[in-house]
């Protein structure tokens, strides 16, 4: 499944936020589990996974009972901070504080559809670059295929 395209969303009061119908759509439980996995990740950014991608990726690491000190540390800070979040009735997750308060999310967002993930932005930070970052696509794809050919 890839999500694409973006939604104007606002947080509630109560943290809730609604996952749009058009990527609600594309959800199957049986295939894709009945959560959403929240990973604060960067400044104005937390990215969302179905709970069956997030699995998926997780296991995909090569499992040791002795990893060394920063794959540990890693480890330990990005699954303590990531949060499986159920969707209620409406089709709405509840947002823990800490993610709003570690990435300055405000109650304005977007929701891009980023492929296997969906991301949240915070709208001023999504709007304030989105001429910039899409004048820059043609070098990014162009970095990025350099790198997967083992050119950087």
């Amino acid at each position: 499944m890839i999500f694409t395209g973006h939604a104007d969303l606002t947080i509630d009061a109560k943290q809730r936020l609604a996952i749009p119908a058009k990527h609600r759509a594309l959800l199957k439980p049986e295939r894709d589990g009945a959560a959403w996995y929240c990973v604060p990740w960067r400044a104005q950014t937390l990215m969302l996974y179905t709970e069956a991608r997030f699995t998926e990726l997780a296991e995909r690491g090569g499992a040791t009972l002795t990893p060394g000190e920063d794959e540990a540390g890693l480890e330990a800070n990005f699954f303590g901070l990531t949060e499986r979040l159920e969707m209620d009735s409406a089709g709405r997750i509840t947002i823990p504080r800490l993610h709003l308060e570690l990435t300055g999310i405000g109650t304005d967002v977007v929701m891009v559809g980023s492929g296997r993930r969906l991301e949240v932005w915070d709208r001023g930070a999504w709007t304030a670059g989105l001429a910039e970052r899409f004048q820059n696509l043609p070098n990014l794809v162009r970095k990025i295929e350099g790198k997967k050919a083992g050119k950087e």
